[in-house]
């Protein structure tokens, strides 16, 4: 094969890519657009404020026009059903050369899931571009017994995939890249923060928040240091592994804690 063909076969084959990548992005932005029960429009036709209206579209995806009655508009864009209305309107030698729009009051068929431990869980409205973050926000944040990593759950056609992202981490490093962007049906779930447990001569035994890199004499500290009988001596960490068996460890101060670790006091002997 000459050089030049294959320049021509290697531009077709990028050609080819990217109408492919053009493709999905077009049929997703149209996802996120079209109308459905629930969303409230306002339809104007030019030069006839009389047709003015602002109705809800119903659970059987029609609106009621002036003159037109009942229309069907669920799936369609904004701008397909501004062309529908408006070949209605034609064909029925009602206006010639009809100028519709239509205006969005409310998408409420346009919707995300957030659930789990956040303040306000429910479906929240995708008005316009939205985040994670804008959600999230939307449902009155994390509460204090919430963790710091999101999960992302999206319908892809017939298939979901999971994104998993760490808040903290995305603000701490400036990578916004990871701050999605939602779409219509997606599943935020926010989990519960990891925690360990301490029991033993400690002031305060009982269940914490597992902070970030914390070492187990930070975590004897959140439980308020060792009683007068308490040893760091010999301490013990309850951890199940991969498989789930359950590990007796001895552990030094400076140690990591893990999540659901399980942190034993012994009393002193002397």
């Amino acid at each position: 094969m000459s050089v030049m063909n294959k320049a021509k076969l290697l531009i077709l084959i990028l050609t080819l890519v990217w109408m492919g990548c053009m493709g999905n992005a077009v049929a997703a932005e149209t996802k996120r657009n079209v109308l459905g029960p629930g969303d409230v429009i306002k339809i104007f036709v030019y030069g006839h404020p009389d047709l003015t209206t602002e109705v809800k579209i119903n659970e059987t995806g029609n609106i009621t026009f002036p003159l037109l009655g009942e229309i069907f508009i669920d799936g369609l864009t904004p701008a397909s059903a501004e062309k529908k209305i408006a070949k209605l309107l034609e064909s029925k030698d009602i206006i010639r050369r009809p100028q519709v729009n239509i205006l969005a009051s409310s998408l409420q068929s346009q919707m995300v899931s957030v659930l789990g431990l956040v303040r306000n869980q429910g479906r929240y409205p995708v008005d316009g571009k939205r985040s994670v973050t804008d959600i999230l926000a939307m449902a009155g944040g994390v509460i204090p017994e919430g963790g710091e990593i999101v999960t992302l759950i999206r319908s892809e056609g017939t298939s979901f995939s999971k994104e998993v992202i760490d808040i903290i981490e995305m603000i701490r490093s400036n990578d916004l890249s990871r701050n999605v962007t939602v779409r219509s049906d997606d599943l935020i779930y926010v989990d519960r923060a990891p925690r360990f447990y301490i029991y033993g001569e400690v002031q305060r035994a009982g269940v914490y928040r597992l902070e970030r890199n914390m070492t187990v004499i930070q975590g004897l500290s959140v439980g308020g240091g060792l009683t007068q009988r308490g040893t760091e001596r010999g301490l013990r960490i309850q951890r199940r592994d991969a498989q789930g068996n359950l590990q007796i460890l001895t552990a030094n101060p400076s140690d990591l804690i893990q999540a659901d670790d399980v942190i034993y006091i012994r009393e002193s002997l002397f």
